[in-house]
């Protein structure tokens, strides 16, 4: 990942350049879905939901692999030192939040095979023929698949906590620096995912649940953020500056509209219907959650970028 330091733009001037570029927010909001889907299927295999054939847990965990590669490809592309990333792997810095980032999304992967290997797609089936047996072993015990569940809902809260804390540690940029933004990123990765699976679901009863899931996942998100801004509003100069970029600053608009307003409060209130039996569920509600989502990471990503001490002690 880019340092800081090095500037390909000059924040100070424009806002809306950085430092990061389009990467890291597609690879902090691919993460934070696949971490909302982990622990989504993990809780439905702990139900037994695994025994009904039109369950998001026989397909969802595909697509998270695949989305999680995608993510990986898009954090490889922002990298300075593209030859040297395998260096990552052959320490572990305690103190470094990529060094645990790069071991979790290594483990995260045989938990999502694992997953996989409940119900195989015939194409793995008829390419590796070991997978057949590996599929009959998992479904020969209950206790595989609770472990199984267990595993993909612990590595799913750590993926969507990492994503967090990988800014939340870089004290030199305020609107980072705040005690609640891996839960903001956590609640809203597990938002992002509730609607993905809400849109995608086959099953009616797991439709209607992942519905009612999100709503409260989209309060949730809704109250973290008055949270972080009052907290960054109640302490030092700096955080409330970084906090007023998103309070009548440049990027007020995008933040309030575009997150809060289009991507919570609106499917908020079309999904309150849904699950009511007003109206027809559609993925109208699921697709602005999903797009909110996304927004979300540009606007922290970048905003963040835009504060800085240097700002505050000069102002």
């Amino acid at each position: 990942m880019q340092e800081l330091t090095t500037t390909r733009h000059n924040p100070f001037i424009d806002p809306f350049t950085s430092v990061w570029g389009w990467e890291i927010p597609v690879y902090l909001f691919l993460g934070g879905l696949v971490a909302g889907l982990m622990i989504i299927t993990g809780y439905f295999i702990l139900k037994g939901k695994h025994k009904n054939p039109d369950s998001i847990v026989h397909y969802v965990p595909f697509l998270s692999i695949i989305f999680l590669t995608i993510g990986m490809f898009t954090l490889f592309l922002d990298l300075n030192h593209k030859l040297f990333v395998w260096r990552l792997y052959t320490t572990f810095q305690i103190t470094s939040p990529m060094s645990w980032g790069s071991w979790i999304l290594l483990l995260v992967y045989p938990a999502l095979i694992a997953n996989i290997l409940i119900d195989p797609p015939q194409i793995l089936i008829n390419t590796f023929n070991v997978v057949s047996k590996w599929s009959r072993v998992i479904n020969s015990k209950e206790s595989f698949m609770n472990n199984i569940g267990f595993l993909n809902i612990i590595f799913g809260i750590l993926l969507g906590v990492y994503t967090g804390v990988l800014l939340s540690t870089m004290g030199a940029r305020p609107l980072w620096n705040s005690s609640v933004l891996w839960l903001l990123f956590l609640v809203s990765g597990l938002s992002t995912a509730a609607a993905f699976g809400h849109m995608v679901a086959k099953d009616v009863d797991e439709r209607e649940f992942l519905a009612k899931s999100d709503n409260i996942f989209l309060i949730s998100e809704f109250v973290v953020i008055i949270l972080m801004l009052v907290g960054l509003m109640s302490s030092s100069q700096a955080h409330i500056q970084s906090a007023q970029l998103l309070l009548g600053g440049p990027f007020t608009a995008p933040f309030w509209v575009f997150v809060v307003g289009m991507g919570i409060i609106v499917p908020l209130f079309i999904q309150l219907l849904a699950v009511n039996h007003k109206i027809k569920h559609t993925p109208v509600a699921p697709l602005l959650v999903i797009t909110g989502g996304l927004v979300l990471r540009f606007v922290i990503v970048y905003a963040g970028q835009f504060s800085h001490y240097i700002n505050a002690h000069f102002q």
